[in-house]
């Protein structure tokens, strides 16, 4: 974390001030994130009051992250399925009535065990691949792409290099030609310039070209 919000894909205008935020807060950040990730799921399976708590604390994590960077709408989604979880007493200031007759139906019931025994079939092959050597990230395990691995980026670099594309109005290139920086709107560019707020839209190329920037061959092109 002493790194992460410098060299992230896409800082935005508040990643400067998480940055400088005391180690032990930082530190603090990476034992919650791990907690919320790895212990809060098997909560979500337990009753109530404690699939709430879980939920509410995955939603926590989900919200510093959206104010802390552009991950473009995945932090949305993940707070978007984690407020069925949170039990309707908190959601009791809100003026919604709920249908009294909520007795499950035997046919959805069966269903649903079905959905999960298929889920947990084709979820072998992912939780595998999570403890292999060779770990896959954004693979797929069955023809249907139906249970994947999913992973924003594997590791946190403490040096951010930047891919700078430039290019000339001139018609023929001298010695002299002045080249000018195609400035992206979403990664960084120009330090004088405030990184943009640009989440929940994902703007590919320039989250893509931080990858590009990493690459084990890197070299310079010139063009026109």
């Amino acid at each position: 974390m002493y790194y992460h919000h410098e060299t992230q894909p896409l800082p935005n205008p508040l990643s400067a001030l998480f940055h400088r935020l005391p180690k032990v807060m930082l530190r603090g950040g990476v034992a919650f994130s791990h907690f919320v990730q790895i212990v809060a799921p098997f909560g979500l399976f337990l009753p109530q009051p404690i699939a709430s708590g879980a939920g509410a604390l995955i939603i926590a994590h989900q919200l510093i992250l959206i104010v802390s960077g552009n991950y473009a709408w995945l932090n949305w989604l993940t707070v978007v399925l984690c407020i069925p979880l949170i039990s309707d007493r908190w959601w009791a200031w809100l003026p919604i009535h709920p249908p009294a007759d909520l007795a499950p139906v035997a046919a959805h019931q069966v269903m649903l065990y079905v959905v999960a025994a298929a889920v947990a079939w084709l979820s072998i092959g992912p939780v595998a691949n999570l403890f292999s050597r060779g770990q896959m990230m954004n693979a797929s395990f069955d023809p249907l792409h139906l249970v994947n691995t999913y992973g924003a980026f594997g590791s946190i670099t403490r040096d951010r290099y930047e891919i700078v594309l430039q290019g000339t109005n001139e018609s023929a290139v001298t010695d002299t030609t002045k080249w000018l920086d195609y400035e992206f709107k979403g990664k960084p560019g120009d330090p004088a310039r405030l990184p943009p707020q640009v989440a929940p839209y994902h703007m590919r190329l320039d989250w893509l070209m931080w990858f590009e920037a990493m690459a084990p061959s890197p070299h310079s092109v010139c063009g026109t």
